[in-house]
């Protein structure tokens, strides 16, 4: 039987099972993680802001074309980066006639303070930019482009 002591060996399971287990094991928790912090990212104040500021974009909307799909960040992506007061994402984006990158900029003065964008633009795979926000004004007033 497989699952007896070899004598002698001191293992009741043979390495190559225990291996097997160990790397099935690890490449399943390493997935979940994964997973885990896209998610966090993708419920973050920086990336909803972003992607309302697309669905609400009428020139990006036809650009991309209905349905619009926004995908999962790249982690391993080096553009996209998050820490206590900047964010700086780059969301991917399809629709049925187009796809692309959401570029976006986001702040906030420290730890406990609310998100906001500084600017947001959609670069479709042609290499069409379209600007859909950008924070002017020395008092931080939003203006839509």
């Amino acid at each position: 039987m497989m699952w007896q002591k070899y004598p002698g060996s001191g293992q009741s399971i043979p390495l190559r099972i225990k291996v097997l287990f160990g790397g099935v094991f690890g490449t399943g928790s390493f997935a979940l993680v994964y997973y885990l912090i896209q998610k966090f990212h993708s419920r973050g104040l920086y990336y909803k802001l972003a992607v309302e500021q697309l669905q609400s974009h009428p020139e990006a909307q036809e650009a991309l074309g209905p349905p619009l799909n926004i995908h999962y960040l790249k982690l391993t992506d080096r553009e996209n980066f998050v820490d206590v007061a900047d964010a700086k994402l780059k969301i991917p984006v399809s629709g049925s006639k187009s796809e692309g990158l959401l570029y976006v900029r986001s702040s906030r003065g420290g730890l406990f303070q609310r998100w906001h964008l500084d600017e947001v633009f959609l670069k479709l795979k042609d290499g069409q930019q379209i600007p859909v926000f950008k924070l002017s004004g020395e008092n931080g007033d939003e203006v839509k482009e």
